[in-house]
């Protein structure tokens, strides 16, 4: 591995561990609670718009990505 291999390989790690992305599902209600929290906290990034389950299931799915720190 190459010295600028290293360098990228490495700024891609410590991006990587700023952030926490994660899919969250459930009622239109309690995800805006719980997106309201992490605005509230400062560690809110981004969020996706809404995206229905699909078939029977009335719940919501959104992407988040969080600060770490």
């Amino acid at each position: 591995m190459t010295t600028r291999e290293r360098a990228y390989t490495k700024a891609n790690n410590q991006r990587a561990n700023q952030y926490t992305e994660i899919w969250v599902v459930g009622n239109p209600e309690d995800l805006a609670v719980m997106i309201q929290a992490a605005r509230a906290t400062g560690r809110l990034v981004y969020v996706s718009a809404p995206h229905l389950m699909g078939g029977d299931d009335t719940r919501h799915r959104r992407y988040l990505r969080l600060r770490n720190h």
